[in-house]
């Protein structure tokens, strides 16, 4: 049995919104989040950041607070991680230039995929599915992660692109659907945060909350995921029920 947790009601759910409601769409194409989505990379991001901050004199921070801090790019995370007092444009400009050259040499050094994912991205080309990142992170360095963890396994891949807002905003993802060659429809969003789920609600796809990331479940539900789940392996489950049929 598919153990996944549906937002609302299960039945009501899959008879009324993952079938009816989108016109009986196959799903052709998955995209993903990067971190706490496809990599754990807490503790690099956390281990760079809190370099920087020593660096200049500041106070660093717990690995497990920066679950908070990451997620909306990484122009963001060094802003949220400075004292508000010191948030000036040198201060923060002097600290991001630390972190973002410490963690060009130190992005892998304990980031890895979480269990399971490796498979179901294989599982996913086996059976024809397309498959692309979408990240808030800067874009040169969401190549450089994947290329190091996944190698050419991605058919589209992107990061925060100059010109481009950050997610939630859809405009990005779009751009990434249309490479894939597929409709919005015809895809889901799998992330770890609320921003995540509400990026897929603004492209007009399927968004589902993994469970393993940085974020908590409530978090994703109340921003819009379908459903959410506790193992790469379930995605597969959610997919065989979108592409479901015969239900009436």
């Amino acid at each position: 049995m598919l153990n996944i947790f549906l937002a609302n009601n299960p039945e009501q759910l899959l008879r009324g919104f993952l079938y009816t409601g989108r016109d009986a769409k196959m799903i052709k194409a998955v995209l993903f989040d990067l971190d706490g989505t496809l990599v754990n990379s807490l503790e690099d991001l956390a281990a760079s950041v809190n370099y920087a901050l020593h660096k200049c004199g500041l106070p660093t921070h717990p690995v497990e607070e920066y679950r908070y801090f990451v997620g909306n790019g990484m122009k963001n995370l060094i802003e949220r991680t400075l004292p508000a007092q010191h948030r000036d444009t040198e201060l923060y400009n002097t600290v991001f230039d630390l972190f973002y050259n410490h963690y060009s040499t130190h992005f892998a050094d304990r980031t890895a995929p979480y269990d399971g994912i490796k498979e179901l991205l294989i599982e996913l080309k086996k059976r024809g599915i397309k498959i692309a990142v979408v990240s808030n992170k800067a874009h040169e360095m969401t190549l450089e992660v994947i290329k190091k963890l996944f190698g050419q396994c991605f058919d589209v891949v992107y990061g925060k692109c100059e010109g481009y807002p950050v997610k939630p905003d859809p405009t990005l993802s779009l751009k990434a659907v249309k490479e894939l060659g597929v409709t919005a429809e015809e895809c889901i969003f799998v992330g770890d945060s609320g921003m995540d789920a509400k990026t897929a609600v603004n492209i007009g796809c399927v968004g589902v909350g993994v469970l393993w990331g940085f974020r908590t479940k409530e978090e994703l539900l109340e921003n819009g995921a379908v459903c959410t789940v506790h193992t790469p392996k379930e995605i597969l489950g959610v997919i065989d029920e979108l592409n479901r049929t015969d239900v009436q």
